[in-house]
C-alpha cells in the first residue's frame, strides 16, 4: 500500500514515522451551505502538528488538485516527505490535509455507469466521433440524474466553504493556503469568500479564473504543441542517438508522419492492453521534459518496430498505468465521479456535436504532432444539472501565483489572467512540469521562505531539461 502512494523504498521508514504523528478526524458540514440545518456530510481531515510549538506561525491547508484528488495524506506526502526543504514547513506550521466532499474518506457517491472501453484505434471518423459523443451524453445524463441532490452540491465554492468550517473546527483564526492545480482555483475561491480568514497563499500551476471546459482544452492543446517544439529541438541536437532528424523541423515532420502512419495502420502488441495508433504517438509527443529521454527512444522504436511484442521503451512509457488508476487495497487517489461533477457543474460550454467535431478537426489540423492525443473535446454534453460559477474577488492579502512557462496542464498565460483578475505576485518557473515547484529543492526553499517571511523571489528554474 505504501509503495502505491509513490513512496520510494528509502523513505518507507520515514513515512511510517511521520504517519504516527498524523492526527485524523472528520468535520460535519452542510451538504447545501444555503441550508445549514439540512442534510450533513462528513469531511475527512488530517493534521500534522508543528514540531516546534514555541515558534509556531500558524496552519497551512494543502489544497489538492483534480478536481477529485485526495488530499488526506498531503501533509505527509507533499510536506514532510517531499524533500528537506518542504519538511522545514512543519517546523513552523501545522500542515492540514483533507479529502474534498465526494472524495476518498469524505462522504461520496459513485455514478452507476461502467467505464467505457477505449475508442476504436485509427483515424477518428465523424461516425466514430458521433458514437463517442452520444455515449458521453448518455453517461452524463445517467450520472447527473443518479443522485442530483448530492452531485449538484459538488462545486469549488462548496468545497471552499467546507474548508472554512474545517478552519473553525481546528480553532484557527486564519489559514495559510498551499494549492496545486485545481487546488489553485479552490484557493482563489476561498480567499474571495473569506479574505479575513486567509493569511498567505502560494498557488502552484495556476488554473484560469474561469471554468469553461472548451476553452481549457483549446489553451492546453496550444501549449502542448508549443512545448513539443522544445522537445523537437532537443531531439534534433541528439540525432545521433534518436535518429529523428537533425533539425527541429525535421523532427516535427517525422513525428507528424508517425501519427498519420499509425492512424492508417494501428499496431497491436501482445504485451500492451490496447493497440498503438496515432493518438498514442501524439501522447508521446506531449510528454514533459522529465520523459524526453524515454520518449525519444520510444519514437525511434516506433519507426522500425516489427515484432509481436512492444519495443522496450514503448512498453515502458505507454504500458504504464495512467495516473489515478485505482490500485486494489490502496487509498483512493482520484474520484472520477467528483472530477466529472465539479467540472460539469461549473462548465457553461457543453458543446453540441457539430461544435465538438469542428473543434476536434481544427485541433488536429493546428497541432499535427500532439493534437490527436486529445480526442473529441466533449466532456460535459448532456450533464443535466445547471451551471454554477463562483465569483472571484480581489483582496489585499498576500498571494503568490506560480506559473510554469512551458507546461500545458496549467498554461502560463492563465497565471497572468488570474493576476489581472484577483491580483497577486507572479512567480515564474522556467520548466514544463506540472506542480513541480515544491519538488525541486531550490524552488521549494523559496516556498518555505515565503511562508516564513512573506517574501518571495521572482521565480526559479524548476525541473532541469535532461542532458
Amino acid at each position: 500500500m505504501i509503495r502505491s502512494l509513490g513512496v520510494s523504498e528509502d523513505k518507507v521508514a520515514a513515512f511510517r514515522s511521520v504517519m504516527k504523528r498524523l492526527e485524523c478526524g472528520t468535520v460535519s458540514v452542510p451538504l447545501n451551505h444555503r441550508e445549514p440545518a439540512g442534510r450533513k456530510i462528513d469531511i475527512a481531515v488530517t493534521r500534522l502538528a508543528t514540531t516546534d510549538e514555541a515558534h509556531r506561525l500558524g496552519a497551512i491547508a494543502v489544497l489538492p488538485g483534480g478536481p477529485g484528488n485526495s488530499g488526506y495524506l498531503d501533509p505527509v506526502l507533499r510536506a514532510a516527505l517531499r524533500n528537506e526543504e518542504m519538511a522545514r514547513l512543519n517546523g513552523r506550521y501545522d500542515i492540514i490535509g483533507f479529502d474534498p466532499r465526494g472524495v476518498g474518506n469524505s462522504t461520496k457517491v459513485a455514478c452507476p455507469f461502467a467505464p467505457g472501453g477505449p475508442p476504436e484505434p485509427g483515424t477518428l471518423t465523424k461516425e466514430a466521433a458521433r458514437k463517442i459523443y452520444d455515449a458521453q451524453v448518455a453517461a452524463n445524463q445517467k450520472c447527473g440524474g443518479s443522485d442530483s441532490a448530492f452531485l449538484g452540491q459538488l462545486t469549488t465554492e462548496n468545497v471552499a466553504k467546507d474548508v472554512d468550517l474545517v478552519r473553525t473546527a481546528l480553532g484557527e483564526s486564519k489559514l495559510n493556503l498551499l494549492g496545486f492545480s485545481w487546488g489553485t482555483y479552490l484557493g482563489m475561491v476561498y480567499r474571495s469568500l473569506f479574505p479575513g480568514h486567509t493569511e498567505r497563499a502560494f498557488l502552484d500551476s495556476v488554473a484560469p479564473p474561469w471554468t469553461r471546459v472548451d476553452q481549457h482544452a483549446k489553451d492546453s492543446a496550444d501549449a502542448a504543441e508549443r512545448d513539443f517544439e522544445r522537445m523537437a529541438a532537443w531531439l534534433a541536437r541528439r540525432d545521433g542517438t534518436y535518429g529523428l532528424g537533425v533539425t527541429a523541423r525535421k523532427v516535427r515532420e517525422e513525428v507528424a508522419e508517425l501519427v498519420r502512419t499509425y492512424d492508417r495502420s494501428p499496431r497491436t502488441y501482445t504485451d500492451l492492453p490496447r493497440p498503438i495508433d496515432g493518438s498514442a504517438v501524439a501522447d508521446l509527443a506531449r510528454r514533459n521534459s522529465t520523459e524526453w529521454v524515454r520518449v525519444g527512444k520510444a519514437l525511434a522504436e516506433l519507426r522500425t518496430a516489427t515484432g509481436a511484442t512492444a519495443p522496450p521503451a514503448v512498453k515502458e512509457v505507454l504500458g504504464a498505468p495512467r495516473i489515478g488508476t485505482p490500485v486494489p487495497g490502496a487509498p483512493e487517489t482520484l474520484n472520477r465521479t467528483m472530477n466529472l461533477a465539479v467540472a460539469c457543474n461549473e462548465d457553461s460550454s457543453r458543446a453540441d456535436f457539430d461544435t465538438a467535431w469542428r473543434d476536434y478537426q481544427q485541433l488536429v489540423k493546428r497541432h499535427p504532432a500532439t493534437g490527436r492525443s486529445w480526442g473529441l473535446p466533449a466532456m460535459c454534453p448532456g450533464w443535466p444539472l445547471p451551471a454554477q460559477q463562483a465569483t472571484l474577488k480581489r483582496s489585499s492579502g498576500s498571494l503568490v501565483l506560480a506559473g510554469h512557462l512551458h507546461e500545458f496542464m496549467s498554461v502560463y498565460d492563465w497565471t497572468l489572467q488570474t493576476r489581472r483578475a484577483i491580483g497577486g505576485t507572479v512567480y515564474t518557473v522556467a520548466d514544463d512540469v506540472h506542480v513541480s515547484t515544491t519538488r525541486v529543492p531550490e524552488c521549494a526553499a523559496d516556498v518555505v521562505r515565503y511562508f516564513e517571511t512573506g517574501k518571495i523571489d521572482s521565480g526559479c528554474q524548476g525541473s532541469p531539461v535532461p542532458d
